[in-house]
C-alpha cells in the first residue's frame, strides 16, 4: 500500500463503503485486521482513504466482510488506484479541494440529477452567466480568481458532450429562468442555450411553473450523482459555506423520493421548452 495525501471525495468513498461494509459484518477494526492478515493501523488508514488499495486487496477485503454484492464489489475494485488524473488537475492550486472532487465525481457518474429554484445548473450555464453570477460571491473574488471558476465551471461540461455523454435531467424552476442574470442580452443567450441543450437526447429539462405552488425542498439545490453501483451513489447540496456531500444510505433514499417529488410538479420537457421560450421572448 502506497501512502496517500489529502485523498479525494472518490477516494474517501472507497474507504467509506469498506467502513460500511466491515461494520454490517459485526467486525472491529482490529478482528478485521486479524482476518485480512493486516494491522489495525492499516485498515484504519484505508477506511479514512490516506492509503491507495488494490482492486485485489478490495476484493479480498469484501468478500472477508461476507459482501455477496457482485455489482458493488467491482465497482469498488474499479475505484481503486489512487486519484484519478483529469482535466480538472490544472485546477488544483487555484480552487478549493470539494470543488475538485464535483469534476471526478461527475467524471465517474453514470447519470446525473439536479433540481434548483433561483441559480441555474452549473452544468447547463453560459459563460456570461456564470461570469455574472460568479462575480457576486460574497466576499468579492479577485478577479483571476472569478476567471478561474468561470473556465472551470465551463470544463465540467464536458461530460455532456462526446461519444458517450452523461445523462442528465435538470429540474428548475420558473424563478430561475426568470431571474435574469447579467442583464437581457445575457438572459436571452443563457435560455437559448438551456433551449438548445434540452433537444439532446440525453438531456432533460423539465421547469416547475409558479402555478405548480409548494414543492419539496423548495429552499435548496439538488445535485445527485448515479455511481456505478446503487450504493455509489452521492448527493450534493451547495450553500454559502460550501459543498455538501451526502452519501449514507437513509440520505440518498430521501433526495431520490425528493427529486422524484419534484418532478410530479414539473411539466412535461416539450410545455418547459414552450415556457423558457415565452421568458426568452418578453426579455
Amino acid at each position: 500500500m502506497v501512502r496517500k495525501q489529502l485523498p479525494t471525495m472518490r477516494q474517501r468513498r472507497l474507504g467509506t463503503e469498506l467502513r460500511r461494509l466491515r461494520e454490517q459484518a459485526d467486525l472491529s477494526v482490529t478482528k478485521a485486521a486479524a482476518l485480512l492478515g493486516s494491522s489495525q493501523p492499516q485498515v484504519s488508514s484505508v477506511e479514512t482513504g490516506r492509503f491507495a488499495v488494490s482492486a485485489d486487496r478490495v476484493r479480498s477485503m469484501a468478500r472477508s466482510y461476507t459482501c455477496a454484492d457482485e455489482a458493488l464489489i467491482e465497482a469498488l475494485a474499479a475505484m481503486t488506484g489512487g486519484r484519478t488524473r483529469g482535466w480538472w488537475d490544472e485546477y488544483r492550486d487555484m480552487l478549493p479541494p470539494d470543488t475538485l472532487d464535483l469534476a471526478e465525481l461527475e467524471h465517474h457518474a453514470t447519470a446525473m440529477r439536479t433540481a434548483s429554484v433561483i441559480h441555474l445548473p452549473g452544468l447547463l450555464q453560459t459563460r456570461a452567466h456564470a461570469h455574472a453570477v460568479i462575480s457576486d460571491d460574497v466576499p468579492a473574488l479577485p478577479p483571476h480568481e472569478v476567471e478561474h471558476r468561470v473556465s472551470y465551471r465551463i470544463k465540467r461540461q464536458t461530460v455532456l458532450y462526446g461519444e458517450h455523454p452523461t445523462p442528465l435531467t435538470a429540474i428548475i424552476h420558473e424563478a430561475a429562468l426568470r431571474m435574469g442574470f447579467g442583464g437581457p442580452e445575457t438572459a436571452r443567450a443563457q435560455l437559448k442555450y438551456l433551449l438548445d441543450m434540452s433537444e439532446r437526447e440525453h438531456i432533460t429539462l423539465l421547469v416547475i411553473p409558479f402555478g405548480a405552488g409548494t414543492f419539496p425542498s423548495s429552499g435548496q439545490s439538488i445535485y445527485y450523482m448515479t455511481g456505478t453501483a446503487p450504493a455509489l451513489d452521492t448527493v450534493q447540496l451547495d450553500s454559502d459555506h460550501g459543498a455538501a456531500f451526502l452519501d449514507a444510505q437513509p440520505q440518498l433514499i430521501k433526495y431520490r423520493t425528493v427529486l422524484d417529488r419534484m418532478e410530479t410538479c414539473t411539466l412535461k420537457p416539450a410545455a418547459s421548452r414552450d415556457l423558457i421560450r415565452s421568458i426568452a421572448e418578453d426579455l
